[in-house]
């Protein structure tokens, strides 16, 4: 009612720190499946959660999250949790993907973005995507939200194991 909508498209629990505070995940998972149940969001899913995390849910709940929203960019890929969510149908939702605008820092990233014609933005999102992640750039800038909307290239194999060894 606040948001002035009937129904959310996604529901998040936002932090695995219940456990430390004395509440149980496996219950406020069990919240979420209500609220899914009732028909008032369309999917629920977590985030930063960790394989553990994921692991107590999946063991416990019939319901599994829909995503796992997890810092994910280029010199920050969670590469062992990715494939897990993989293997268990858990969509990767990658935020922050450009680094939190550090990306344009790294010459690295700053170099390959230049051979492809595009911008830092562009190329940061675009590996993410090829890793089977859902990009979730942040910008209010409608011309940012364009360009990074404009990602129809393809990074070559070699240049996305270049990008996959980057560091911070």
């Amino acid at each position: 009612e606040t948001l002035g909508l009937e129904v959310l498209d996604l529901f998040l629990v936002h932090w695995p720190l219940a456990d430390s505070a004395g509440i149980d995940l496996v219950d406020t998972w069990r919240t979420m499946i209500e609220i899914l149940e009732s028909g008032r969001v369309r999917a629920i899913g977590v985030s930063n959660f960790l394989e553990s995390d994921l692991q107590n849910i999946l063991n416990h709940c019939e319901v599994k999250p829909a995503v796992d929203q997890l810092l994910a960019h280029i010199g920050n890929t969670p590469f062992e949790l990715a494939a897990f969510c993989e293997n268990n149908d858990i969509l990767v939702e990658a935020y922050s993907p450009i680094a939190h605008g550090e990306a344009g820092k790294i010459g690295a990233i700053v170099k390959m973005a230049e051979r492809y014609d595009v911008s830092v933005a562009q190329l940061c999102i675009r590996y993410v995507l090829q890793l089977g992640m859902v990009a979730l750039p942040k910008t209010a800038n409608l011309e940012h939200m364009r360009s990074n909307a404009d990602v129809d290239f393809e990074i070559s194999a070699q240049d996305m194991e270049t990008l996959r060894g980057v560091e911070r």
